[in-house]
């Protein structure tokens, strides 16, 4: 898993609450640097604030679905902002605040629908 929070305490706890459900996880505090890591190693799941000082959130759903190398990750937009406003960008959306629920849901929602692909 890729989380791209430009927050720290944001990003520290959603790393927390994933690797509690087993989850490998790499954190970026930028859309640049979380660009390079998705790009370097695609992840399976990439979760992404929108409201980041560098690059919007909408921009890098964009170029993570034009590349070739992320063309398939699953995308989940985290954001304060209207989910209805945002759920024609990614796969899904983890509305902030967030709790451990949440993040746990999102993460057993994504590897039953793996599991169903296999």
């Amino acid at each position: 898993m890729l989380v791209i929070e430009d927050e720290r305490d944001v990003r520290v706890l959603l790393e927390q609450h994933l690797r509690a459900v087993g989850c490998r996880v790499v954190a970026a505090e930028s859309g640049v640097k979380g660009l390079e890591l998705a790009f370097a190693d695609p992840p399976d799941m990439v979760i992404i604030d929108i409201l980041l000082p560098d690059i919007d959130g909408r921009d890098i759903v964009r170029r993570l679905r034009a590349d070739e190398r992320t063309r398939r990750c699953h995308l989940v937009v985290s954001s304060v902002l209207d989910p209805p406003d945002l759920l024609h960008l990614a796969t899904e959306l983890l509305a902030k605040p967030f709790g451990r629920a949440s993040v746990t849901e999102m993460v057993d929602s994504f590897r039953a629908s793996r599991a169903g692909e296999g």
